[in-house]
């Protein structure tokens, strides 16, 4: 890919971003929010969700 070429499709999609409604671009902003997973997971994986599970299980079992 050409500088020129580079150069073209960054202005295009300054343009169509700077076309489309306020809103909309808020909406879409809140819906790729929304998709995102959670933060632990997204910089920990799994390992987060193993030691809730483990604390859980452990709980449950004191209390009984």
């Amino acid at each position: 890919m050409s500088t020129n070429d580079y150069v073209k499709f960054v202005t295009q999609q300054v343009v169509s971003y700077m076309n489309s409604p306020k809103e909309a671009r808020q909406e879409k902003k809140q819906l790729k929010r929304f998709e995102r997973p959670p933060f632990l997971t997204r910089w920990f994986g799994v390992l987060p969700l193993s030691v809730a599970l483990l604390y859980k299980a452990v709980k449950h079992r004191k209390a009984e």
